[in-house]
């Protein structure tokens, strides 16, 4: 089953997705970049759809921490 991406209040952020069975966050950036994370808890994802500022969150929680690769957009 493919996750329903889910759109983010934010300047940099435009959606996130997250599949619980492989345990990947799909991030797509305004510029219309994506970014699949791997072994991404899904307390991580819940915490990001919470977040004040998704932007600030990702950038402290996300972003260098877990490995990635660039997605085709």
């Amino acid at each position: 089953m493919t996750p329903v991406p889910v759109e983010l209040p934010s300047t940099s952020l435009f959606k996130a997705a997250y599949d619980d069975q492989r345990a990947i966050l799909q991030i797509q950036f305004r510029d219309g970049t994506t970014y699949d994370y791997a072994s991404v808890p899904p307390e991580l994802f819940h915490a990001l759809l919470a977040a004040p500022s998704k932007g600030v969150f990702f950038n402290h929680h996300i972003r260098g921490r877990f490995p990635f690769v660039k997605g085709d957009a």
